[in-house]
């Protein structure tokens, strides 16, 4: 099975990047795991969605057209998600309904400072999967509040609890991925 972890942040240090790892080694040994980053995606604009699309849009549809399932990490910028995730689905999502979005299965991470751990985040990022017929795990949010306090300099996961919200998730987001 081919998961790709897209994380929507930027930062080299990113706590949903650390997450995403976290997250990617509790799969099964049948899963094969890519975090991809978002930085080169250029942004969406209509008039270079045609038949040469830019490389790194190329890439990505094909990376997400090719997996069987996505685990997407948000942090919460302003109760939302960021722009260069945002702008990501968008270029992906095209054509509509046809998109390699359209039934993709997801499911929905995120790690923030602040102690409600990205949650309206998530919320607004459910609505636009809704809007690119992407199902997503319908399971409790996995978010990881003060996570600044969770992971440590180096990235490692210290919070124990954290770590077996983690395992549940991910193992729950496998076995949905092979029961549908």
């Amino acid at each position: 099975m081919k998961i790709i972890g897209i994380n929507g942040s930027l930062r080299q240090g990113s706590l949903n990047r650390h997450l995403l790892r976290i997250a990617g080694d509790a799969f099964s040994e049948q899963v094969d795991f890519t975090i991809v980053e978002l930085g080169n995606i250029p942004l969406y604009n209509g008039d270079l969605d045609g038949d040469n699309k830019p490389a790194p849009v190329v890439s990505l549809k094909q990376l997400v057209d090719d997996a069987d399932g996505l685990l997407i990490a948000t942090p919460e910028y302003n109760y939302s998600i960021p722009g260069v995730l945002k702008n990501a689905l968008d270029w992906v999502s095209r054509p509509a309904y046809k998109s390699p979005l359209a039934g993709k299965r997801c499911g929905i991470l995120s790690a923030s400072m602040s102690p409600i751990g990205g949650v309206r985040a998530q919320a607004h990022l459910r609505a636009v999967l809704a809007g690119t017929l992407s199902p997503v795990y319908p399971a409790p949010e996995l978010s990881i509040g003060s996570a600044h306090e969770a992971f440590n300099d180096q990235g490692q996961l210290v919070d124990s609890s954290a770590r077996r919200h983690i395992d549940t998730y991910v193992a729950g987001f496998e076995q949905w991925l092979n029961n549908t």
